[in-house]
C-alpha cells in the first residue's frame, strides 16, 4: 500500500476536503493590496499638497524673521562703526570693533541718565499696576456683588480708548494737582494707562482657577486678604508673568504721555525721550556711532526680558485655554 499524505482540512457534508491555497510568503491577497494602491492613490495628491503648503508657511517665517530682525541686527552693526566709515558704506559690516560709541553715548548723550530715570518709573508703575489690577481682578472674577458686570465693562471700555483723546484733559488734571514734571505724575499716568488690559486680561484668567482652594482656605479662617496674597496671587503665577512682560514692554517704550507729561526738565527725561532729542542732537552733530550705540542700549533690555521669560510668556496665555 502507498502512504499518503493526510489532509489538515476539515471535510465536507460528502467528505470532500476543501483545499485553499495559501498566499506565498511577502505577498497580499488581491484585495488587500488593490485597497494599499488606492489608498496610495489617494493619499498622494493630499501629500504633496501639504508639502507645498509646508514649504510656502517656512518660507514666509523666513522672510518675517528677515524683516523683524533685520534692522535690529544692522542697528547692533552700525554702532559699532566709526562715522566716516558709516557714511561711506551705510550698509556695510564693521571692520573693527569701536566700543567707544557706547562709552560716549552712555556719558556725554546721558543715555545712563536716562535709563536710570525710566528704570526708576518703571519700578513704581509696574508695582503699582500688577497690585491693582490683580486686586481688581480677583474682586470682579471671584464675588458676586451688584454692578458685577458694569465695572468688568468699564475695564473692558477702557481699552478701547485711545490714550490720544484724554491728552488735554489728562494735562489739565495733572497741572491743577501740581504733578507735571514730576515722577510720581508720570507714574500714576502709567497705571492708568495700563490698568484696563491688565484687569481685563487677569479677570479671565483669575475665573479659570479651581474654587476648591479658596473655599479650603476660608474655611480653615483665612481673611480675604490673606486668601488673596498667600493662595490665589501665587496660583495665577503664570498669568501675572504674562501680563508683567506686556506692561513691562509698554511702559519701557512709552513715548507719548513723557512727551506730554515731562518735558520740561532735560535731566528727567525718560529713555523714549532722550532716544528722540539724542537723534536729532546727533544727527545735526554727524556723531552716527553714538546714536546707533544709544538705540542698542535701549534694545539690550527689551530683549534680555524676552528671552529670559519667554516660556512663562507662553505658559501664561495657553493656561487659561488649558484648564
Amino acid at each position: 500500500m502507498s502512504a499518503e499524505p493526510m489532509s489538515t482540512n476539515a471535510p465536507g457534508e460528502h467528505g470532500a476536503a476543501a483545499t485553499v491555497p495559501a498566499p506565498a510568503a511577502g505577498t497580499q491577497p488581491p484585495g488587500r493590496a488593490a485597497a494599499a494602491r488606492g489608498s496610495g492613490r489617494a493619499k498622494g495628491p493630499r501629500g504633496s499638497g501639504n508639502g507645498a503648503l509646508n514649504a510656502f508657511s517656512h518660507a514666509f517665517l523666513i522672510l518675517w524673521v528677515v524683516m523683524a530682525a533685520g534692522p535690529l541686527v544692522w542697528v547692533a552693526l552700525t554702532a559699532f562703526r566709526p562715522t566716516a566709515d558709516y557714511l561711506g558704506d551705510p550698509m556695510g559690516l564693521p571692520t573693527s570693533l569701536h566700543w567707544e560709541n557706547f562709552v560716549r553715548a552712555w556719558t556725554e548723550a546721558k543715555i545712563g541718565r536716562y535709563a536710570f530715570n525710566s528704570l526708576v518709573i518703571l519700578v513704581g508703575s509696574l508695582t503699582g499696576t500688577m497690585l491693582l489690577g490683580s486686586m481688581a481682578a480677583y474682586v470682579i472674577a471671584r464675588f458676586t456683588f451688584p454692578g458685577n458686570r458694569f465695572v468688568f465693562l468699564l475695564f473692558a471700555g477702557g481699552m478701547m480708548f485711545p490714550v490720544i483723546l484724554a491728552l488735554i484733559p489728562l494735562f489739565t488734571i495733572m497741572d491743577n494737582m501740581s504733578l507735571l514734571d514730576t515722577r510720581p505724575g508720570l507714574i500714576i499716568a502709567y497705571i492708568a494707562y495700563s490698568l484696563p488690559f491688565t484687569t481685563f486680561f487677569l479677570t479671565s484668567f483669575f475665573r479659570t482657577l479651581p474654587t476648591g482652594v479658596q473655599e479650603a482656605a476660608m474655611i480653615d479662617g483665612a481673611s480675604h486678604t490673606r486668601t488673596f496674597f498667600q493662595v490665589m496671587l501665587p496660583m495665577a503665577k503664570p498669568g501675572l508673568v504674562s501680563i508683567g512682560i506686556f506692561n513691562f514692554l509698554g511702559q519701557w517704550n512709552q513715548y507719548l504721555l513723557p512727551l506730554l507729561l515731562n518735558n520740561q526738565d532735560e535731566n528727567s527725561y525718560v529713555l523714549p525721550q532722550g532716544l528722540a532729542a539724542l537723534t536729532v542732537s546727533q544727527g545735526y552733530a554727524g556723531d552716527w556711532g553714538a546714536l546707533f550705540a544709544g538705540l542698542t542700549l535701549a534694545m539690550v533690555p527689551v530683549l534680555v526680558v524676552y528671552a529670559v521669560f519667554q516660556r512663562q510668556v507662553q505658559a501664561g496665555l495657553t493656561a487659561g485655554a488649558l484648564k
